[in-house]
Formats: C-alpha cells, sequence, structure tokens
C-alpha cells in the first residue's frame, strides 16, 4: 500500500456526527472555502456558491424549518437515509447538521447538469482540507432533498442563496468532540480492467 499525504488523509477522513460547540478558526473556514474553489467543475465553468453559515441562532431556525419541512415531505424514492430523516425530524431534538458550528451550503446555477457534480467534488476537497487541519465534517443531504420547500428556499434567499440557484448539497463541519469508528470497506467494488 503506498502512502503519502494525500492517500493517507484519505484513508483517515471520517464522517464527523458529534461536534464541539466551539467555532473554527476564521483562517480555517477561508482554507475550506480556498480547497472548495479549487475543485474541477464542468467546463472550468466555476458556477457554484459557498455560503459559510456560523451564526448559532440562524442555524437553528433553519432546523427548525426543516424539522417542519419534514413534516409534510414525500421522498421521491426508498433511499433508506431519506425515510430515517423525515421520521427522525420529528423528534424535537432532531438537528440536521449535528450541531456543527459551521454549515457550508453549496447551490449552483439551475439548468446546468453538471451542478450536482460540481459541488460534491468541492466538499470532497472541503472534507480533506478539514480532516488535514484537525476538524471533523459530515456531508449533509437534507437541504438538497428540501431544496423546493417554500419556507426552506425563502430562509435560504435571505442568506444571500440566489433564488433560482440549485441547492446541491451542504458540509457540517467543526472540531471532533466524539471519533466515529472506521468503518469496514465493502469487498468487490474496484475492478481492474488490463
Amino acid at each position: 500500500m503506498i502512502s503519502n499525504p494525500v492517500l493517507d488523509c484519505i484513508r483517515s477522513r471520517r464522517s464527523t456526527r458529534h461536534f464541539d460547540e466551539q467555532q473554527i478558526q476564521p483562517e480555517q473556514l477561508n482554507a475550506l472555502l480556498e480547497a472548495a474553489i479549487w475543485a474541477p467543475s464542468g467546463g472550468n465553468s466555476q458556477s457554484w456558491l459557498f455560503t459559510a453559515v456560523q451564526n448559532r441562532k440562524l442555524l437553528l431556525e433553519l432546523n427548525t424549518l426543516v424539522r417542519q419541512a419534514f413534516q409534510h415531505w414525500v421522498p421521491d424514492d426508498d433511499y433508506p437515509a431519506k425515510i430515517n430523516a423525515k421520521t427522525k425530524a420529528q423528534d424535537e431534538n432532531y438537528n440536521f447538521y449535528y450541531h456543527a458550528p459551521t454549515l457550508i451550503i453549496a447551490s449552483n446555477r439551475p439548468g446546468y447538469a453538471n451542478a450536482m457534480a460540481d459541488c460534491s467534488l468541492a466538499l470532497e476537497n472541503i472534507f480533506l482540507a478539514a480532516e488535514s487541519l484537525g476538524l471533523g465534517s459530515c456531508y449533509i443531504n437534507q437541504l438538497h432533498w428540501l431544496r423546493d420547500d417554500e419556507n426552506v428556499r425563502a430562509f435560504l434567499y435571505e442568506l444571500g442563496i440566489p433564488r433560482k440557484h440549485i441547492i446541491c448539497n451542504a458540509a457540517a463541519i467543526g472540531y471532533i468532540k466524539k471519533a466515529s469508528d472506521v468503518p469496514p470497506r465493502k469487498e468487490n467494488t474496484t475492478k481492474i480492467i488490463t
């Protein structure tokens, strides 16, 4: 197995779901956002927008809107995480971003076929940069699932996300309160043809 700083960072990164309340440093946030914009994008379009929310009150307001939206939202497929999130959102203690002190929301222009792919590549850069800085991170889907909810969209617009932008995904970021276990890797998920 080859070992170098990049490959070691990839292997050591874990999804964090238990964050410390302490806010990350401004220079750390700037480094994460810079890592995002260095990701590849289709045709080098760089048409994304990364909105970092660190205001605890705003995050809690958004969480309330997400919980409310889940009450009338109908999943568009049987993906277990969607069904699980809808069920968990009925609990008043539900927090879709795991109480992380920073939430980075990735959005992109409408009608752009690579919007989700570009934002996902950028989030992976954020996750690896976070790992390299000793921060925890977690991929957050709920804002994408609820992207058409009128109240969620209105709130995101107030945060400065263009009304027509597609909400692609988000990253919960913060200091790790409790480390995640190492999940086993599934077998037979790679193939080499020579």
